[in-house]
């Protein structure tokens, strides 16, 4: 091959994506080396590395691990104690937490893409035998109007942050996303819910819904007056379709401050009250306490993400957790049922588990 035919083979156009095509079957499948595909393509060996890492970012190519369900293993116990499909990341020891959180970041984003491919499947003409029988517009999937096409519910903060920008560029047609919980601007530096969103959008091709309120109101009946609004009530009606929710966990205690407490949404009075209230995190802005108990804790009346029984509606719940100082709220989460499904760094798995193991069992309040 002659180097004049190498450039175009590893162009932009139709020639290039053979090259990542090419590049990612040698290397992927027939398990080639880089110096044999690099001899076949006529390039260099930085050239096929480049290919090989757009063909990941394009969706040529997916990377699933899937930890050993046997007895023993960290996602065995998670799935036995709590009911959850955990995918557990391993990473390494002395790395930064924010190192830390890239790493669950991008696993959840594969988790995310898979589960959304999953929904798109079920939805398709093929999930109904007669596509104008049971099961009706939904059924039909994307052939019907922009309503009926698939709905994933997204909350806002650091976790979601950098899942977000994890996400490979492929185009779900008839994908809506939709924003769980309110979320204004924080006063100090933090992620903004309305970028986090748009590069979800742009990613996955969907159309995007704000929910244009505050993480939490002020005054109890100012959030019940907003309720009762026909905008308020548009977004709600949209979230109550979803069939995917990914979130994160907040909590009081990481290294990595999480927005609900560190970006103004609430008061120092606030914070007072909700460590009196035995508060270790939250959910989708909702406070959780150690028990996964939420209903009585007072400044949940003034907070706008759908409660853990009302996320539990939803049938696909993925929880992306990174960092062993959000274990305490991890395990709050676990305990009230908020996740069908979790992505988290092994020492954070483990540390949720031994937690698990000292405290007392939860209690139900009213």
């Amino acid at each position: 091959m002659t180097s004049s035919s190498a450039r175009a083979t590893t162009g932009d156009g139709v020639a290039g994506q053979s090259a990542v095509y090419t590049a990612a079957s040698m290397y992927y499948v027939q398990g080639e080396t880089m110096e044999v595909i690099a001899r076949h393509l006529g390039v260099s060996r930085s050239t096929v590395s480049r290919l090989l890492s757009r063909a990941r970012e394009q969706g040529v190519v997916r990377i699933e691990l899937r930890e050993p369900g046997a007895a023993g293993s960290l996602g065995h116990h998670l799935l036995d104690l709590h009911g959850v499909r955990a995918r557990i990341v391993p990473v390494r020891e002395g790395t930064t937490e924010i190192h830390r959180l890239q790493q669950v970041a991008a696993v959840a984003a594969s988790t995310l893409t898979e589960m959304i491919d999953a929904e798109v499947a079920a939805l398709s003409p093929h999930a109904c035998a007669e596509p104008g029988g049971a099961g009706g517009a939904a059924a039909r999937g994307l052939e019907t109007a922009p309503g009926d096409g698939l709905v994933v519910g997204v909350a806002w903060g650091t976790t979601m942050n950098e899942v977000s920008t994890a996400l490979s560029s492929r185009p779900v047609p008839g994908l809506t996303i939709v924003q769980l919980n309110g979320a204004s601007e924080p006063l100090q530096d933090g992620p903004s819910a309305s970028d986090l969103l748009a590069r979800m959008g742009h990613s996955l091709g969907a159309r995007t819904i704000t929910f244009p309120v505050p993480a939490f109101f002020d005054q109890v009946t100012t959030r019940e007056a907003m309720w009762s609004e026909r905008s308020v009530k548009r977004v709600l009606a949209v979230a109550a379709r979803a069939r995917i929710a990914v979130f994160g966990v907040g909590s009081l205690d990481s290294e990595l401050p999480s927005q609900v407490y560190a970006g103004g949404h609430l008061t120092r009075s606030d914070l007072a009250i909700a460590r009196r209230e035995e508060v270790v995190g939250d959910v989708c802005t909702v406070l959780l306490r150690a028990d996964g108990t939420w209903r009585d804790i007072d400044l949940n009346a003034r907070a706008t993400g759908p409660t853990p029984a009302q996320l539990a509606r939803v049938p696909r719940r993925l929880c992306v957790v990174a960092g062993t100082g959000k274990a305490r709220a991890a395990l709050a989460a676990l305990r009230a049922r908020v996740a069908t499904d979790l992505v988290i760094d092994d020492a954070t798995a483990r540390a949720v588990l031994a937690l698990g193991s000292r405290q007392e069992p939860r209690k139900d309040r009213t």
